[in-house]
């Protein structure tokens, strides 16, 4: 739930990293395994040559790291793509920029990055983004870490890797639909704007593959459904008897449902239904009472033999303060933006990662811009949080 709050800081200076605005303190680690396209140039007469590599990118990282809202955030993602540039530089320069919480401030700097930088990487909120793409201001190669709320096609120059709820509840229904034709799903979100996306989301997967989705509001207050939510969900599960259920709900609040539907009822969920990290695992905290329930998350945060998840350091936590799952999503994010943006910089127009976010399938640069991220299945065993086929 706290994703979304965040959407709607260390680092010191070294060679090749430019700081802005004052920043402080640094991370360190990444490798990639992308495939892209190289050409060759025609030489006088019948011979080809090699193309000469491409020049060193100038990279620019644009954080709302001095907002009051976001600047946690921000950190959490700068600390990541640090990491990952620090183990895998080839030689790009990277400059960070900052910003606060003005719209002007965010379109001033990204103009001021954008005229001295090949790529930029940001911003990080919905609204900025959206506000780059409404003024048409992009005119450089944008990775942009989070969605923007238009209708409709974006800038060529504009590919938008960020976490994604909603495509994770897409993918969470084309997992629970395969090989059924007529099952009749229900679909609990609570009353957050995340939790409404991710809802939407569902239905709109789940009529595209045929068939029929009932969407359940559950309002709440604080971290739990109250006693109305909960008469209202048995009585519609009385009336519906749906096949099962896809949830954009916390962890918390599937705790609840688990206990009225019982262990049978099959339940499909997104990131959000795992608050742990690897590290609260292996400490012995477990939530027993959801096993079975399937969810889709970050390799980062359920599979600590991948490869790429294996070679990067840990984010550290904030004094006194115990482990967050949503900023330890935003690090992963952050070094899978690093790894992008480090691919784009090489001239690689189509190219796939083994990420620590998901398998990324990119297409940027010539033509057709796409991008996709593939989740990790995953099901709560013995109260916590596994891969169902480990990925490696």
């Amino acid at each position: 739930m706290w994703l979304t709050n965040w959407l709607n800081k260390w680092l010191t200076p070294q060679a090749g990293i430019a700081v802005l605005v004052g920043l402080c303190a640094t991370a360190g680690a990444n490798t990639t395994a992308a495939a892209g396209l190289s050409g060759t140039v025609p030489a006088t007469g019948e011979l080809a040559v090699p193309a000469p590599p491409p020049p060193p990118p100038r990279i620019a990282l644009l954080l709302p790291l001095r907002s009051e809202s976001l600047g946690q955030a921000a950190e959490a993602v700068r600390e990541g793509f640090m990491a990952a540039y620090e183990r895998d530089r080839n030689g790009a320069t990277l400059t960070v920029y900052t910003t606060g919480d003005s719209t002007s401030d965010m379109l001033a700097t990204y103009a001021e990055a954008a005229l001295a930088n090949d790529i930029v990487v940001g911003p990080l909120s919905r609204t900025d983004v959206t506000t780059l793409v409404q003024n048409e201001a992009i005119r450089r190669p944008t990775i942009a870490l989070t969605q923007p709320d238009i209708d409709g096609p974006v800038p060529s120059q504009l590919l938008a890797i960020g976490l994604s709820l909603e495509d994770e509840a897409r993918q969470a229904a084309n997992w629970a639909g395969a090989g059924k034709k007529d099952a009749h799903a229900l679909v609990l979100t609570g009353s957050a704007a995340w939790q409404r996306r991710a809802g939407k989301a569902y239905a709109a997967q789940w009529q595209q593959l045929g068939m029929q989705a009932q969407v359940l509001e559950l309002p709440y207050t604080g971290a739990y459904l109250g006693a109305a939510s909960l008469a209202a969900l048995r009585k519609q599960l009385q009336a519906e008897k749906p096949a099962l259920i896809l949830l954009a709900l916390d962890a918390a609040q599937t705790r609840q449902v688990r206990a009225m539907v019982g262990a049978d009822m099959p339940m499909y969920g997104v990131s959000q239904l795992n608050p742990f990290v690897l590290q609260e695992h292996a400490s012995g905290d477990a939530w027993p009472d959801l096993d079975g329930t399937r969810l889709l998350d970050l390799p980062w945060m359920i599979e600590p033999a991948h490869p790429a998840v294996m070679i990067y350091p840990r984010p550290l936590p904030l004094p006194d303060q115990p482990r967050n799952a949503d900023l330890e999503r935003l690090y992963a994010l952050g070094i899978d933006a690093w790894r992008v943006a480090n691919e784009v910089g090489a001239r690689r127009t189509r190219f796939v990662l083994d990420g620590v976010s998901g398998k990324l399938t990119v297409n940027f640069g010539a033509g057709t811009t796409s991008f996709r991220r593939a989740s990790l299945q995953a099901v709560y065993r013995g109260g916590v949080v596994v891969p169902l086929v480990p990925a490696y």
